[in-house]
């Protein structure tokens, strides 16, 4: 009788050494799964809800996310679109815990979805950072920089409404957004 309490104490003493080795075991391999998440991901897994991001320039911009590129987000705000360089992000929140490895988002980077805005022409208010903001037409993008026609957001970019001509490094660039 004895020794049936000796080998149930055994036992019990197995049964915790084993659930403590998984125990350890789950958490090394939960903190290897989340060391292998990026920013993008988390974007990418964000849903349909609002976020909100700090960005360098301590501006803040609110909004739903509408697509993740390779270095850049798109932001459905209140007031129109926003694409935000990912470097130009200081925090953000309301993103929850979830993330999508298998969507990490849209391969090509900022310059490609830059040519995109200037191949359909759209009059964008550029924000870099120093704070001010241009407002024009991307007429080109280089490998590290926008050329910016400046003209006034309610007219059409015309030679004759030009009134300058901006080169903006991306490495400056904050936020590009629909004017």
């Amino acid at each position: 009788m004895r020794w049936e309490r000796l080998f149930e104490d055994v036992s019990a003493q197995w049964e915790a050494e084993l659930r403590k080795e998984l125990d350890a075991e789950v958490a090394d391999r939960t903190r290897r799964e989340r060391a292998a998440v990026g920013l993008r991901e988390r974007l990418a897994g964000a849903g349909p809800g609002a976020v909100r991001v700090v960005l360098g320039t301590a501006d803040t911009l609110e909004g739903r996310i509408a697509d993740v590129g390779h270095d850049w987000v798109l932001l459905e705000t209140a007031s129109g679109s926003a694409l935000v360089p990912l470097t130009a992000t200081a925090s953000w929140s309301g993103l929850g815990r979830r993330a999508d490895p298998a969507a990490p988002g849209r391969r090509f980077g900022l310059g490609y979805a830059l040519r995109a805005l200037s191949r359909d022409r759209a009059v964008v208010a550029v924000h870099d950072a120093s704070g001010a903001v241009h407002v024009g037409t991307i007429d080109a993008v280089g490998r590290d920089v926008l050329e910016l026609s400046e003209h006034a957001a309610d007219v059409p970019r015309r030679p004759e409404h030009v009134t300058g001509r901006r080169l903006v490094p991306f490495a400056a660039l904050v936020v590009v957004r629909s004017a």
